[in-house]
């Protein structure tokens, strides 16, 4: 079995146009995969230097640069019902550097000539203001400081010439990810007096976009990684497996798709002016269908996304939450989104990747009332009607939750929120522990108590699940 580096592969020389803050698992899979495959169609030439965002890190960092920045990308999926699968080398990063020890060379990479657009994923918390941030700090603490300084170096060392502004293309899982970066990079300008004309310059000649992304990604295919060596032929530690399906949706000006052109290499991203609206539709559809399933399927001992459609009480549940709660009050075209309800949940039967139900529960408050609650409360307002299967399964949160319907699992979540849940438990009482928890402002953004007859569904909802079992509970519900 052969090593993988410069000895035993061509790699092509590269100018660096980009520069990645982030060197995860997602990033590799997803964007540097598509730069890649954008580079072999020839509809572009960009190399990447990827920046380490936090200190730690040199495990990753080590790895990649004793493969000379390759590794192969391990994609199997169901494409118009038939499995596939696509195994590609990833050649377009030159270099990763730490800029906590490499600050010299991190510095020359954004004040490069070459260099043309800013691409991160610096996870959630990654895009916030921290009050004090030193700019001069090599390097600053937090992602938008280090932005706004190295940007500033740049605008110096460019005499504020507009044609040197940064592309900053951002992946973190946020809402208006790329607004809100900018957003504090301005005010990091303007808390520090770093002057009207370099405000300016970052205003006219600097693009932020939006963007959402989504591939599922596992990572390292540690469970069978000696097979997939003798498949690739090479002795590759950094393998990251993922699902073959891809969407990256990037809402801002059209500047974008000119110097980002991965759609002319065939690749399933979306260039649009707003991506609010898309972001609401997928969020609602496949996050939603996530986190209803959830609760539902671990109670009914269920470990993986698979498992879970496999079992045909919670597919017919989710398939019926869509088709009559979910679809009816997005407003876009019913026709065209049943399709994409379809090729959406029929990512849920991909039997190649393992996507842990526990994994998908991490903070499964916050995320119900992101994902779920939007389809509760359109239903009442535009329809006036009530959602039995989305109630239900805030109700099967609940239970689940509690810790009072049997099994091993524990919640992974704010832990005084957690704690709430439990030690308000009423046996006698549920709709006194339901009402307290809806209410409770700590919980959540808003009173769900607001909405008719919610506490009472939720109520009853949650009796039935610790009566008659989960099992029972979802044919109840399914049959009512």
């Amino acid at each position: 079995m052969k090593e993988l580096n410069r000895a035993t592969v061509q790699k092509p020389v590269l100018p660096v146009k980009i520069l990645q803050f982030g060197e995860g698992n997602f990033l590799r899979a997803f964007v540097d995969w598509m730069i890649n495959k954008a580079n072999d169609e020839g509809v572009m030439n960009h190399g990447i230097a990827v920046v380490q965002p936090i200190p730690e890190g040199e495990f990753i960092k080590n790895l990649l640069k004793g493969q000379d920045c390759m590794y192969h990308v391990y994609l199997e999926g169901i494409k118009n019902k038939q499995a596939v699968k696509e195994v590609s080398l990833v050649r377009c990063i030159d270099s990763i550097i730490n800029p906590y020890f490499e600050y010299k060379k991190y510095e020359e990479l954004f004040l490069s000539e070459e260099l043309e657009m800013i691409i991160s994923n610096t996870t959630e918390a990654g895009i916030r203001y921290e009050e004090g941030d030193d700019l001069n700090a090599e390097p600053p603490h937090s992602f938008p400081a280090k932005v706004t300084a190295l940007l500033h170096k740049r605008f110096r060392k460019f005499n504020g010439d507009p044609e040197k502004g940064l592309l900053f293309i951002c992946c973190e899982l946020i809402e208006d990810n790329g607004s809100t970066l900018r957003e504090y990079v301005l005010k990091h300008i303007a808390v520090n007096n770093l002057g009207k004309d370099f405000e300016e310059w970052v205003k006219a000649s600097c693009h932020f976009y939006d963007t959402l992304v989504d591939r599922i990604v596992p990572g390292f295919p540690k469970e069978n990684i000696d097979e997939i060596k003798q498949e690739l032929g090479f002795n590759d530690n950094l393998v990251v497996k993922g699902e073959y399906f891809h969407v990256w949706a990037i809402g801002g000006d059209s500047v974008i798709s000119q110097k980002l052109p991965l759609d002319k290499a065939g690749l399933n991203v979306l260039f649009m002016d707003d991506i609010r609206p898309f972001r609401s539709k997928k969020v609602r559809i496949l996050n939603g269908a996530h986190t209803a399933m959830t609760p539902v399927g671990l109670q009914l001992g269920c470990q993986t996304v698979m498992d879970a459609f496999n079992t045909s009480d919670i597919e017919l549940f989710i398939n019926r939450m869509m088709s009559e709660e979910v679809l009816p009050v997005i407003d876009e075209d019913q026709e065209e989104l049943d399709v994409f309800a379809s090729k959406i949940l029929g990512r849920f039967y991909n039997p190649f990747l393992k996507h842990y139900l526990k994994d998908i529960s991490l903070n499964s408050l916050s995320k119900w009332e992101t994902r779920v609650l939007p389809t509760v409360k359109d239903n009442y307002l535009k329809l006036g009607e009530n959602s039995p299967l989305a109630t239900f399964s805030f109700a099967a949160l609940l239970t689940l939750y509690s810790g009072k319907t049997g099994g091993e699992f524990t919640p992974n979540d704010i832990a005084e929120f957690v704690d709430f849940i439990c030690s308000t438990f009423k046996a006698g009482d549920i709709r006194s522990w339901v009402s307290g928890i809806v209410q409770n402002n700590s919980l959540w953004t808003e009173d769900f108590s607001v909405l008719p007859y919610f506490t009472e569904d939720v109520s009853c909802y949650v009796s039935l699940i610790l009566e008659k079992g989960m099992p029972q509970a979802l044919k109840n519900i399914l049959n009512s």
